[in-house]
């Protein structure tokens, strides 16, 4: 699973095609971008979801990013993202052969949700498969981009 992290003082996804309805939003928090590929399994979601809320990326007294989630009170805004495994290499139009099938990854994003939510984080999210606008403040700004299958 690849996730794109970003660090904002709040978030917020629309559906434009429902009349600009919000479908999710949080103050403090991560914006986390999640992909699945063809490989993903079980064991890549949760290790994603401890990962994002144990990643200490939120200042300290001391102004030193030093602060996980879990310590801060933030939330989580997840948003299904299979463009994160775009394919570049050849031609100007890039290949998804390499995320996961729409069936399975549902299935993991909506574990990562769960995963996140047994750790006592609040979790917003996008809608699965839907055209959707996002709307941040990144805060710093912090982006930080985790591929589960470096981490193997």
């Amino acid at each position: 699973m690849r996730a794109c992290i970003q660090r904002v003082r709040w978030a917020r996804v629309k559906l434009p095609r429902d009349s600009h309805r919000l479908a999710g939003e949080i103050g403090k928090g991560l914006l986390v971008l999640l992909g699945v590929g063809i490989n993903d399994t079980e064991k890549d979601s949760v290790l994603l979801a401890k990962k994002c809320c144990e990643l200490r990326i939120f200042e300290d007294e001391n102004g030193k990013m030093n602060l996980p989630l879990t310590e801060t009170g933030g939330s989580i805004l997840a948003v299904s993202q299979f463009t994160l495994y775009a394919d570049c290499k050849h031609g100007r139009r890039p290949s998804f052969t390499k995320a996961a099938r729409p069936e399975k990854a549902e299935i993991l994003y909506r574990q990562f949700l769960d995963e996140v939510r047994c750790r006592n984080i609040p979790v917003a999210a996008g809608v699965f498969q839907t055209e959707m606008h996002i709307e941040l403040l990144n805060d710093g700004p912090v982006t930080i981009w985790i591929d589960t299958e470096e981490r193997q």
